[in-house]
Parts: structure tokens; sequence; C-alpha cells
């Protein structure tokens, strides 16, 4: 962030019409600051690693290197940037694909600023963020892929490596407001306690899960059995 406190955004996208327009549409906003675009991904690695932006919003469907797959590119040079990707495809492949990779979102274009905006202080505050009408077809990325990994453990064995026997109920409570979309002064203000305890409990929620974001979190308890 800058000394003012502004956010530094790179903006990525081919498609110069949209990117110009997304451009004058986050300059305006002082919580903004735009340090760099590109309109492909070995241009914003270059970029990245020479801005070290807070925030890359980031297209995927791109010519030469898609958005996914420059992923890995932007943690090595500008490891500290919350990527976020802002697409068109609604397809859940193209979501778990994202997260898998590292994205801390996934948005659609169709997105108003507004929310564009609180998606982006989101991002920076921790959270992870996923488009409102991409959020069953993030359980059912997650449900399939589960299908596919759990050849045929035995169900025993699996009960007792489930890493959510280690949650207190107090985290097994917030790990449920999680799933629902909350945000940590949400939590606070419905459970009573403070802002900051919740922010330690999700620290340990994600540790003791195994987990590198809040919608993973949501997503392994949306896609449990029963």
């Amino acid at each position: 962030m800058t000394a003012g406190g502004a956010i530094r955004v790179l903006v990525v996208d081919d498609h110069t019409l949209f990117r110009r327009g997304l451009i004058s549409l986050l300059a305006g906003d002082v919580r903004f600051e735009i340090v760099a675009e590109a309109g492909d991904a070995n241009e914003a690695h270059r970029l990245a690693a020479a801005t070290q932006p807070d925030v890359i919003l980031l297209d995927n469907h791109m010519p030469g290197v898609n958005g996914v797959d420059a992923l890995p590119g932007f943690k090595e040079v500008s490891p500290a940037a919350r990527v976020l990707m802002l697409t068109v495809s609604e397809d859940e492949r193209d979501l778990a694909a994202a997260l898998r990779a590292g994205a801390r979102g996934y948005l659609l274009k169709t997105m108003d600023s507004e929310m564009l905006a609180a998606a982006i202080l989101r991002t920076m505050a921790g959270d992870s963020v996923v488009s409102p009408e991409m959020t069953s077809k993030l359980v059912s990325a997650f449900q399939s892929s589960l299908g596919k990994s759990s050849a045929a453990p035995t169900a025993p064995a699996a009960v007792d490596r489930d890493p959510i026997h280690s949650l207190s109920p107090r985290e097994r409570e917030i790990l449920t407001h999680i799933a629902r979309g909350a945000s940590n002064k949400e939590m606070a203000r419905d459970l009573g306690i403070a802002e900051a305890t919740v922010k330690i409990h999700v620290q340990h929620i994600l540790r003791k899960l195994n987990l590198s974001s809040r919608v993973q979190a949501a997503v392994y308890l949306t896609g449990r059995p029963g």
C-alpha cells in the first residue's frame, strides 16, 4: 500500500476497452492506485516484479498463457500480491483450477463497481472472495474433486484422521459462520467476541484443517457428508 493507504493495483486483461474502463473506474476511487496495466501474462509478470502491487486483477482467457497458468509466475515475482481472477467464465473447472493455483478470489466481470471495490478490500483484510453466482459451483467443483480423490480408504481410518475433530467447539462454530460467508466483523457481533479473537480462531482453523483460505474452509465444511 502507498504511504497514504491506497491499495496498489495491477490490471491484467487482453481486452483494451475493458481494461481501460476498469482502470478509469478504480482510478476515481481514492482507496486504489493503479500502478500498471498489461494485456498478456508475460508483460504482467514483468510489471508485477517491477511494481510489487498489493492486488492483481487477472483475466483468465488471454492469448498465450492464460490467467490460471500464470498464477505460479506471480507467486514467484510478487509473492505478497493477492491475485483476484476477474473473468466472464462461469465454468466451475476454471473456478476450481484458479483456487487450487492460489488465486485469492474468483470474480465475474458482470459484478458492479461497488461489489468489486468491496471484494478488493476484503482480500486486503485477509479474506478470500467468490462472486455469489459461483458459490454453488464452488461446492460442486469441490465435491467432484473429492469423489475422484477418495479411492477407497476404510471408513474408520478416514474418520480417525478427519482434522475437523481437532477443532474446539468455538472453532467449529466459527467454521459454520465462514461457510455462510460471514466476515470477521459479522462473526464478532453475532458471537459477542472481539474481532481480533475471531481472526485468531480463523487462523487456527485454517492451520488445523491444512487449508490456505476461507474459501477452502467454506468448501471443506459444505462438502462434508451429513
